[in-house]
């Protein structure tokens, strides 16, 4: 039987889990990696802060595709082939144990994302998967049986099998080698990025995170619930990160310009929060605003809406005018920010938008429209919220395909 070659185009999480799987299971399939810079993994290695946030501890097929704000329906589709359950496994196999955070989030136990990429090179050195760094795709052509590979280089490959996995782009001429192969690109816009605040005194406070908050975006029905992180920039934390998910292609419309309201303490609004303090005024009349701290919030933002309400540094409760108190509780229920901006991280943020998610066989992952060439990754239009979601995409759609092609 003749030795068959796969092409894999890109060497991150997708490419790879689709060339380790496929030269595992079909040891007469050749397999070679193509990357287009000098770095394989890279965002695997900076992912969850350097930890790798591998996937999510979610274990029902319905709950987890309710966090891919584009593709859900297409991933509650291939979950049924390789689910979270199936990475947990895959990596424990290979002597990876993962653990569980509160939120969910699921890490190597040995919190480094070495021990993921070190996993997932032994397992390319084990089934001889070729690498090729510094080759970049300029053209993607199927003559009869054969594809041709042309790179920016003018070097020529040639395969039996291709797999795209080279990771989304910002901008859509980037996906004009693959329009070139008949497929259809939903435009592509960035997804999960801080937004910025420039000029705003808030950013004196970065470093802070406030653990419970709401962040609704005016004008929208877009409103997140959870942690937020202040920035030199502006803010982020899982909750920007989410609106900025959900909202990707409502605020790229926006060209980044619009205004949020946040509720810092969002189990009061501003009536209970009045009738709150009238119980304070009563009780600690003599005491000093600044120095009484509501529900966990961090000092230093108390003192900072207290001090944009017009409290004084040594105001008590029962000196506070009513129009300061009106101005404190609506800063602390509804305190407004214009964002001006947004700030992606390129390793780490992910882009919405790439190959349409009909042109696509969700159970082999192979393009309707050429035969033997897949699609794995972001390169595809799905992406998934903060939290380990599109790394999950990422090992399925990658292993989905290998498993189709390596059955040839």
């Amino acid at each position: 039987m003749a030795e068959k070659k796969l092409i894999v185009i890109g060497g991150g999480a997708a490419g790879f889990f689709c060339a380790v799987n496929a030269a595992r299971l079909n040891p007469l399939l050749k397999v070679i990696v193509i990357e287009k810079s000098n770095k394989l993994l890279s965002k695997v290695k900076v992912s969850g802060g350097g930890r790798c946030n591998v996937t999510h501890a979610c274990f029902d097929i319905g709950e987890m595709s309710r966090n891919y704000p584009r593709g859900a329906n297409f991933v509650k589709k291939t979950f049924h082939h390789f689910f979270t359950t199936d990475t947990i496994k895959w990596f424990d196999e290979r002597g990876v144990t993962l653990k569980t955070e509160e939120d969910g989030r699921m890490f190597p136990v040995s919190n480094t994302s070495e021990t993921i990429i070190r996993c997932i090179l032994k397992e390319a050195s084990t089934y001889n998967v070729a690498i090729m760094l510094n080759a970049e795709v300029k053209k993607l052509e199927k003559t009869q049986e054969k594809f041709h590979v042309e790179l920016s280089d003018h070097r020529q490959l040639n395969a039996d099998y291709v797999c795209v996995a080279s990771g989304g782009y910002p901008k859509s001429s980037m996906f004009d080698w693959l329009k070139e192969t008949g497929h259809t690109i939903e435009e592509p816009v960035p997804s999960l990025f801080t937004f910025n605040l420039p000029g705003h005194p808030i950013r004196e406070l970065m470093g802070i995170s406030a653990e419970n908050v709401k962040v609704k975006i005016q004008q929208s029905k877009l409103a997140e619930s959870g942690a937020v992180l202040i920035t030199h920039w502006g803010l982020s934390g899982p909750v920007v990160l989410k609106l900025s998910a959900w909202g990707a292609r409502e605020l790229a419309k926006l060209n980044y310009e619009f205004t949020i309201s946040i509720n810092w303490l969002p189990e009061l609004n501003e009536q209970t929060l009045k009738e709150r303090f009238l119980q304070i005024r009563n009780e600690n009349a003599s005491q000093r605003i600044k120095g009484r701290n509501m529900h966990g919030l961090p000092g230093r933002l108390w003192e900072f809406l207290a001090m944009q309400s017009g409290v004084t540094e040594t105001m008590r409760w029962a000196e506070m005018p009513s129009v300061v108190q009106n101005k404190f509780i609506k800063h602390l229920c509804n305190y407004e920010l214009q964002v001006t901006g947004k700030t992606t991280f390129k390793e780490e943020f992910v882009t919405a938008g790439g190959i349409k998610l009909y042109e696509i066989d969700h159970n082999t992952m192979m393009s309707k429209k050429v035969s033997n060439l897949y699609f794995a990754g972001e390169i595809i239009d799905v992406d998934g919220v903060t939290g380990g979601f599109n790394f999950q995409h990422a090992w399925t759609s990658g292993f989905i395909a290998a498993k189709s092609i390596a059955a040839g």
